[in-house]
């Protein structure tokens, strides 16, 4: 999981496979934020190791490949440049799965990108990708924008010239 935090906005993406709530909760209590306070909740994929846990954020609008849900609101859209909130928007990134999206978060620092379209920064591949041609061009258009990537399974890193595509 992680957390961005846009104006009056509290984003969760990701809230997925971990050894129970607490683990998403608390580190989000430390940030200083309850479960209501989240607005939005990303979901990078559809694979429980990155849905799991989504129903601690009730209330949270849920953003994925081809709509949000918001209540009992149903709304179609498709991800490629939807905005969650000011500053964050969605890419379509299929690669790992047909509907990976990525989230592009502007910051003071840099352009930030959590994707999945790596592993961990160290990712030559992925062994589970169901189109390793449309993995490998998404991760170049994400390294041409991107100062910083979020990968599915490891620690943020930098965008450098040594960053798999």
């Amino acid at each position: 999981m992680s957390l961005i935090v846009s104006g009056d906005h509290v984003v969760v993406v990701d809230p997925g496979l971990c050894p129970g709530p607490d683990s998403i909760l608390g580190p989000l209590a430390d940030a200083g934020y309850a479960p209501a306070d989240v607005t939005d909740v990303v979901l990078s994929h559809h694979h429980p190791d990155h849905t799991r846990w989504m129903g601690l954020f009730g209330h949270a609008t849920v953003h994925d490949h081809w709509a949000t849900y918001a209540g009992d609101l149903w709304t179609a859209r498709p991800a490629e440049g939807a905005e969650v909130c000011p500053g964050v928007t969605l890419l379509h990134t299929p690669g790992h799965t047909m509907e990976d999206i990525s989230t592009v978060v502007d910051t003071e620092e840099g352009v930030v990108v959590f994707s999945h379209l790596w592993w961990t920064a160290e990712s030559e591949s992925d062994p589970r990708a169901v189109d390793l041609d449309l993995l490998h061009e998404h991760r170049a258009r994400v390294v041409d924008i991107a100062d910083r990537i979020v990968p599915g399974h490891g620690p943020a890193f930098a965008v450098t010239a040594e960053v798999p595509r």
